[in-house]
């Protein structure tokens, strides 16, 4: 069977333990303290090579910046001290997984050094450890194989960056990662999430992991037929990775296409001879050319034959400008030009028709690139420019890229290889015995369809309710509602409908701790408000940060009494007395909307019912 996608996925889960190599707590703050400035040189690794990927990053030529956190980070997070022995709770947590996922954990771990140049790391390497492998996970009755199981430490978190300097703040830095490497076997976009939820809530269940927007991320590596491995890294929404696996085999197949007229002209690659044409522009009205002039910058441009129409044509279906793009931003630009979107941006046909002429193009399929900045970068920029233009007769270059918001991705810099890997020297081996892992197996957590199998026998919801708790993340915290009297269906609907309402509001509910959550229905099951007012309570708690009494009674929520509400509705029914004794109790239904919008919440909706029969009776 031929595949339109094939798919990894590796996932990285933050732990909830101290951080990795040091006794320091693991949790972010916004509050760093002084700084420390770095700038960080790729090294060779174990082949003897230096990997491309850190190559790529150091030519980028940034300076970083780290702050420190008290009580968050210390000397071994500035790499001032050598990492002390790794955390026995996240390695115990990892073996743990590992066995959930039946696979092969080694006889003794080894940390290893990982090349990272981007400044996320002051030692400029990430140490990791392969802790099992050769696993596999069953979903929805097909087996998925787990390459490799690693524990290693988070990158430093970035703050700031500008055109010469990023700041990261070393809270973050040090956090145990556990990373979950699938096999390529996924071969739809909703397979991808499938394989996601599933590895997510199965982490979960050991209890011991972060959670919130962050605490766990995903690399996709994917390809098409005619196409090569790509890697989306740092995937945070879970519910968009079909999006990105989608735009991704949209991007490659226009690669394919794109290829393939080149070839069908007969393209050779381009010769990188760049052209000094600021003159041509001296009055440009251009606005980027302009500010480039003004700072004593250049315009350069580049003729690339046989180009024309591939880097932005058939009505925006071809868009290798945008990847050439993308390469030159790399190096510092905040753009650049090319024909096929010419004349625009304040650069007229004329200036367009001039530029041709100086380029000696004369062949309808001949194009050009042009960039404004100093002569460095806009060199620099056009160099890779080029250097993307002429891979498009490759097809597609293997290249690690960066989501973005919408669900597409940008390029990042090229595909690591084995060149980034050296031995750790600083953390001794840990043997792992058969006896210890005997005792992993003996506490093994529940899994996830024994916690929704409980949920139901235990609470009375149904199994799809059940279901998406647990794959929502929001187990733990129903349990904790239900044990209230009365609350189990509740806050079954509050965690897998409200919640959902609230953050499509851009409600931020994390904002509201756990025990806050819960003072909800313990108010709730005490008669302070009806439970028709619980989304807005959520919504002015999220808001405020107020606990739900003060802010059902600044809503004006409170529960009224009977009497009170006898009178709300016995006004209604007075109001429209014509039109009730025409209907008779066929008036219920139009009516509840006129009597729940008067009481605003402060009675249940069933209750609120019944008076509104009981006072209909009354008139018949």
């Amino acid at each position: 069977m031929e595949h339109k996608l094939t798919c990894g996925i590796e996932i990285h889960q933050q732990l909830d333990t101290h951080k990795l190599f040091c006794s320091c707590e693991s949790r972010l703050s916004e509050d760093g303290v002084g700084s420390v400035y770095r700038r960080l040189r790729p090294t060779t690794g174990e082949t003897g090579e230096i990997d491309r990927a850190a190559l790529a990053q150091f030519r980028r030529n940034l300076g970083y910046r780290y702050q420190a956190v008290p009580g968050v980070s210390c000397l071994v997070e500035l790499d001032e001290e050598p990492p002390h022995s790794a955390d026995s709770e996240a390695l115990e947590t990892t073996l743990t997984f590992s066995e959930m996922m039946k696979a092969r954990t080694v006889d003794e771990i080894h940390f290893m050094r990982k090349i990272v140049v981007d400044g996320s790391n002051t030692s400029g390497f990430q140490r990791t450890a392969l802790v099992a492998m050769d696993g596999s996970l069953d979903v929805n009755g097909k087996d998925v194989s787990i390459l490799s199981i690693c524990l290693e430490e988070d990158a430093a978190r970035k703050v700031e960056a500008d055109d010469a300097e990023v700041t990261y703040r070393l809270d973050r830095l040090g956090i145990p990662l556990i990373e979950v490497a699938t096999g390529p076997d996924m071969h739809t976009p909703e397979e991808v999430l499938e394989v996601a939820y599933r590895i997510g809530t199965l982490l979960r269940a050991t209890k011991r992991v972060k959670r919130g927007i962050g605490t766990i991320r995903e690399d996709l590596n994917i390809s098409v037929p005619g196409g090569a491995r790509i890697e989306i890294k740092g995937v945070q929404e879970l519910r968009l990775l079909p999006l990105y696996v989608e735009n991704e085999m949209n991007r490659q197949n226009m690669l394919i296409r794109i290829k393939g007229i080149l070839e069908g002209r007969g393209v050779k690659p381009a010769e990188f001879v760049c052209e000094d044409v600021t003159d041509l522009f001296a009055d440009c009205q251009s606005k980027v050319i302009q500010g480039a002039l003004s700072s004593k910058g250049k315009v350069l441009a580049v003729r690339l034959p046989g180009f024309a129409g591939v880097m932005n044509g058939d009505e925006g279906k071809l868009r290798l400008g945008a990847e050439m793009a993308q390469r030159a931003r790399a190096r510092g630009v905040k753009g650049i030009f090319h024909s096929d979107e010419l004349p625009a941006y304040g650069i007229s046909g004329d200036y367009v028709d001039k530029l041709r002429a100086h380029l000696g193009m004369t062949g309808e399929n001949d194009a050009f690139v042009l960039c404004a900045a100093s002569a460095a970068k806009a060199q620099s920029a056009l160099e890779a420019a080029v250097a993307r233009a002429n891979e498009a007769l490759i097809g597609v270059p293997e290249e690690t890229r960066d989501p973005l918001p919408d669900g597409t991705s940008k390029y990042s810099r090229p595909l690591p290889g084995a060149a980034r890997m050296y031995p750790e020297t600083d953390v001794p081996p840990i043997r792992v015995t058969e006896e210890h892992m005997a005792e992993v197996r003996e506490n093994l957590p529940e899994l996830p369809e024994e916690t929704e199998a409980r949920l139901v026998s235990t609470y009375g919801i149904n199994a799809q309710q059940a279901r998406q708790l647990v794959r929502q993340d929001h187990a733990d915290i129903f349990e904790r509602a239900a044990s209230v009297e009365g609350m189990a269906s509740v806050a079954a609907t509050t965690f897998l409908n409200t919640y959902g309402e609230l953050e499509s509001e851009g409600i931020d509910i994390t904002a509201m701790s756990e025990d806050s959550v819960i003072g909800v229905f313990t108010a709730l099951s005490e008669g302070v408000f009806a439970k028709e007012a619980v989304p807005a309570i959520l919504r002015e708690m999220a808001r405020t940060g107020k606990d739900a009494r003060k802010a059902a009674s600044a809503l004006g929520l409170e529960a009224v009494d009977e009497g009170e509400a006898e009178a709300v509705i016995a006004k209604i029914v007075s109001e429209r007395l014509d039109f009730v004794r025409s209907k008779g109790l066929a008036a219920v239904g139009p009516l509840m909307g006129p009597v729940m919008g008067a009481l605003r919440g402060k009675l249940d909706g069933k209750r609120a019912n019944d008076l509104l029969v009981k006072e209909i009776n009354k008139v018949l």
